[in-house]
């Protein structure tokens, strides 16, 4: 269970997806070395990708930074373990030329 294990950080999913999020995280992690953070991104886009569409995006580490344009009610950050997760839907943004 994620009781007591993950901590959202920042979101602005819906509660049903924040949970969703977590539990693939959790999935993740249970199929996957912790240090294989590459493998669990790759599990968690794919579940999202499958679940409500193309176009999701997935950073599993322990220090990045990051700079990218979403799409509205598809962004979480969150802690599980050791691990910092983002997973979002990403958009266009216009830029002029």
């Amino acid at each position: 269970m994620l009781e007591g294990k993950a901590l959202v950080d920042d979101s602005d999913m819906p509660l049903k997806m924040q949970i969703e999020a977590m539990s693939f995280a959790s999935q993740a992690l249970d199929l996957y070395d912790v240090f294989d953070c590459i493998s669990i991104a790759g599990y968690i886009k794919k579940e999202f990708d499958s679940k409500y569409g193309n176009g999701w995006q997935c950073v599993v580490g322990s220090n990045f930074g990051s700079f990218f344009t979403h799409s509205k009610g598809t962004f979480i950050y969150f802690t599980l373990e050791r691990l910092k997760f983002l997973i979002f839907k990403g958009a266009s943004s216009s830029t002029s030329p």
